[in-house]
């Protein structure tokens, strides 16, 4: 039968539906029955460094100038930004309607310089050295107050919303904090007056010590499906120590979570065939120009989400604000423990 389950933080409810379910396997991608994909020209590749905007972060050696080969991971401004940047602006309005001006910061980190090499093909390292280059542009990126949010996010194949197949992240920063993040802040904290705890710290220990929902688990992280998933095969990533924002992570905790993440992403290949996904970083608002930093961060807990597009919203969902999962959360984190 299905069930109706609340998101504890949002409020947001999901309808998990397992009677519309289908087999783990039957979402998996079958990529033998694709033809090679044709890369031709790649801005993003190595030797191409000319034809992106000018870097504005990257790890090479230290004899080599900016925008020559030799890099490791590249940082360019977007070459078609959803944002611009620029100095801070007041809200205009005209009758009830209210804008702002693009202001933003639209940034590309260019994962490897192996158009071919996926992330979760990178040694734990290199992986490693791609988190501190987004923890270092977010720390950069929040020096100017006039940037409220961060927003990090990887899409991987067309389907996800990638228009260069080259593995590469985005990083947006945004002179408003989002709805989405406005709506889980306030959820977390409403849920820490209740509880006097950060309500992501209770939920990590009543699902280490239920278990059914854990896919992984390090030293430092852990990564489950959520009780209330959205999506067929969602799984979140927490740090297991309370933060709030990303940037409080060292280099060890960037080994863990390079670590943790990429068994992730190996077990969503193994099992559902390489499918294409949406990854996203989700952090309390710049701390510069929060009005109670301290506040959020007592009841606020950074995390990375994730999930393979393997299903389409439809009418209902955008009607309603309901999600229909046809795959029960334990089925999932049951299938990408054991791989089937």
């Amino acid at each position: 039968m299905s069930e109706l389950r609340k998101d504890l933080v949002t409020g947001r409810w999901v309808i998990i539906a397992t009677e519309r379910s289908k087999r783990p396997d039957d979402f998996r991608r079958n990529n033998l029955d694709r033809p090679a994909e044709r890369i031709g020209f790649c801005p993003f590749c190595e030797g191409n460094e000319r034809k992106t905007p000018p870097e504005v972060y990257a790890l090479r050696p230290k004899k080599t100038p900016p925008d020559t080969p030799g890099w490791r991971v590249r940082v360019v401004p977007n070459k078609f930004p959803a944002l611009n940047p620029g100095k801070p602006v007041q809200k205009l309005t005209q009758g009830v309607h209210q804008w702002l001006p693009g202001l933003g910061v639209h940034e590309v980190v260019i994962e490897n310089p192996d158009h071919k090499l996926e992330l979760s093909e990178l040694p734990v390292e290199h992986i490693s050295d791609i988190l501190g280059v987004i923890n270092s542009r977010i720390e950069a990126i929040e020096t100017e107050v006039q940037y409220r949010y961060v927003q990090v996010f990887k899409n991987k194949g067309r389907e996800a919303g990638a228009s260069l197949s080259h593995p590469h992240t985005q990083i947006v920063a945004t002179p408003i904090v989002p709805k989405r993040a406005k709506e889980e802040i306030y959820g977390a904290l409403q849920k820490f007056r209740q509880l006097k705890e950060c309500v992501f710290c209770r939920k990590i220990r009543q699902e280490e010590e239920e278990g059914k929902r854990i896919v992984l688990k390090n030293e430092k992280f852990i990564a489950g499906t959520p009780f209330a998933s959205r999506f067929p095969f969602e799984v979140v990533i927490y740090p297991i120590t309370h933060s709030d924002h990303f940037t409080d992570l060292s280099g060890k905790d960037l080994i863990s979570l390079a670590s943790i993440l990429k068994e992730l992403l190996g077990k969503l290949k193994a099992t559902l065939g390489d499918p294409p996904f949406n990854l996203m970083l989700h952090q309390s608002p710049n701390p510069a120009a929060s009005r109670d930093p301290q506040e959020t961060a007592a009841a606020y807990h950074w995390h990375i989400e994730l999930f393979p597009i393997l299903t389409k919203v439809a009418g209902f969902e955008w009607g309603t604000g309901f999600y229909i999962n046809p795959v029960s959360p334990e089925t999932a984190a049951e299938s990408l423990r054991t791989g089937f």
